[in-house]
């Protein structure tokens, strides 16, 4: 009996996060936006990275 009453509340969560759309505050995510552009420009190329880390198969035989 208590299954009927457990999974209506499972629905009316999952409708509820569905459906919810909370504000967007813009400038907030324009600094971080811009924290991250600047904080990658400072960094190596991304092919300097991989080539770092790059691990090739054909040693392991």
């Amino acid at each position: 009996m208590g299954r009927g009453r457990q999974k209506a509340k499972h629905t009316k969560v999952a409708r509820e996060l569905k459906y919810f759309s909370p504000d967007t505050n813009y400038s907030a995510l324009e600094r971080e936006l811009a924290s991250e552009s600047e904080k990658h420009s400072s960094e190596e190329s991304w092919a300097e990275y991989a080539d770092k880390y790059n691990t090739d198969d054909e040693d392991d035989d």
